[in-house]
This record gives C-alpha cells, structure tokens and sequence, in this order.
C-alpha cells in the first residue's frame, strides 16, 4: 500500500509553469506583474512590546485574528503574537497560578515576511512551502501590511482564473 502523496513536478517543469503564470496580460496587451501591495491587509492591529499579554489575547479573541505583528516605540516590526503564543498564557495561569506578564515575554521574535514588490505568484510559492497562514509585508524595513492565505488564492483568482485570462 503506498502512502498518499502530491504528484511530483520536475523542478524545471514547476518553474515554467511558475513563469507562465507570473507574466499577465494587461488591458493594453503589456506584460504586467501583480505585487503583493495590491492585495495586502493595510488596516492592522497590532500590539506593543509593553502591552499586557491578557489584554492582547483578549483583543486576538474579540476580533477572531489569529495574531497581530507587535511594533516598538520606533515603528519597527519586533514580532508577532499568534493564538500559537497564548497558550503559554494558558499554561502559566494553570500549573503556575501566574496569568501575567509583557507581550514581549511571549511574542515569537524571528518572523519571516515578504517584501512589498514581490509578486503574487511568488508569495504564492512561498505560501505553498510553509505552515504560516500570513506574512507582515515591509517596505524599506517598516511594516506595511499583511498578506494572507486568502488574499492570495483572491488574487490567483481575479489574475489568473477568471474567464477572459486565459
């Protein structure tokens, strides 16, 4: 019995592939390339270093996110909160009796991102070989947006696989 798994893709194949469908046709019949800026979240929550950790879960919570980039007194990007992050809140206020602290003692600190001029058909590649769920979005080392799952598969689905694209 073998196990269930994906097709494999030659690796030159993949990229042609790729290629094929990062270079798009404009109104005007031009190669264009969609970036990530163009479908990006702008609009965020985010947390200070120095907000209390239950105050942040409780924000996560009301606004049903699952985590939220946290920005230092400069406006530079110092991590991000995830849901993943909260439970050793939970686990502190069980076995420790001590529900508490900073956000800074529970944010995770080495946060990969993507750059805003990088295509949607890059950020998708880079969405299919990891477990995130979205990406902070910096411009010049500031955080700009985030990009999600979703906002990704939308994008595909406007460039790439609406009638009229082919």
């Amino acid at each position: 019995c073998r196990p269930r798994c994906r097709p494999v893709v030659a690796p030159q194949a993949a990229r042609r592939q790729l290629w094929k469908l990062h270079r798009v046709r404009g109104a005007q019949g031009r190669i264009v390339s969609a970036t990530i800026a163009d479908y990006m979240t702008t609009d965020l929550v985010s947390f200070a270093p120095d907000d209390t950790i239950v105050e942040a879960m409780r924000v996560l919570l009301s606004r049903q996110l699952s985590g939220a980039p946290v920005i230092d007194q400069a406006g530079q990007m110092v991590g991000i909160l995830s849901q993943k992050d909260c439970f050793a809140i939970v686990y502190n206020a069980a076995y420790h009796q001590e529900p508490g602290g900073h956000v800074q003692q529970y944010m995770s600190r080495e946060v990969e991102h993507l750059e805003a001029d990088c295509s949607v058909v890059d950020a998708a590649d880079h969405f299919l070989h990891s477990n995130f769920r979205r990406f902070p979005v910096l411009r010049e080392g500031s955080l700009v947006g985030l990009i999600s799952r979703h906002d990704i598969l939308r994008a595909l689905d406007e460039l790439y696989l609406r009638p009229g694209r082919a």
